[in-house]
């Protein structure tokens, strides 16, 4: 891990059982479940919100109704693929280019992104394409990105309600330490 990495504050949502696990230490942040959807923003990860805690509970409330809780992490970006700076976004197209010839040379088609309105939930490609890439970036700890997201916040805005950033931790000891959002 990078010595000089950034830390930041992460949080994520979660059922009551699962925070309650890790914040007493019965369960440790190595067996922390990370997501492996098709459709993950940043392809496979533990997934939190960057300074979020409040986003955090309203997907924890979307997804645990009856027992919605967030966990705060200390996490150290450590090799992080970082999505705001052009020299990952660059890496990206590169390996988009090679898996659509590659699907078109076994006669099939990459998914693609979709959803139920302009925010894309479903992002079945960029999952793709991210997980693709960090297979040949195998040393990558952590991804982070920003993403619009929701309605504007007033009428003609380009600030949309619930944008954010997002960070998928793939590699568990960047979480140096967890804690109980006030």
């Amino acid at each position: 891990m990078d010595r000089f990495a950034r830390w930041v504050l992460g949080y994520h949502g979660c059922s009551a059982v699962l925070a309650h696990e890790l914040l007493t230490g019965a369960r440790s942040v190595r067996d922390w479940p990370a997501s492996a959807n098709d459709y993950d923003w940043l392809g496979h990860g533990i997934y939190f919100w960057e300074h979020g805690p409040e986003r955090a509970l309203q997907w924890a409330h979307e997804h645990h109704r009856d027992t919605p809780a967030v966990v705060g992490a200390i996490i150290q970006l450590g090799h992080c693929f970082d999505l705001l700076d052009t020299k990952f976004t660059s890496q990206l197209l590169p390996v988009f280019e090679r898996q659509r010839r590659d699907a078109g040379a076994a006669g099939t088609t990459l998914r693609a992104n979709r959803g139920p309105d302009g925010d894309l939930g479903g992002r079945f490609l960029d999952c793709f394409v991210i997980n693709a890439c960090l297979e040949e970036l195998p040393d990558v700890q952590t991804v982070r990105c920003a993403f619009r997201e929701g309605e504007p916040a007033f009428p003609g805005a380009m600030i949309f309600r619930e944008s954010h950033i997002q960070i998928a931790v793939r590699d568990p000891d960047c979480v140096l330490g967890v804690f109980r959002p006030t």
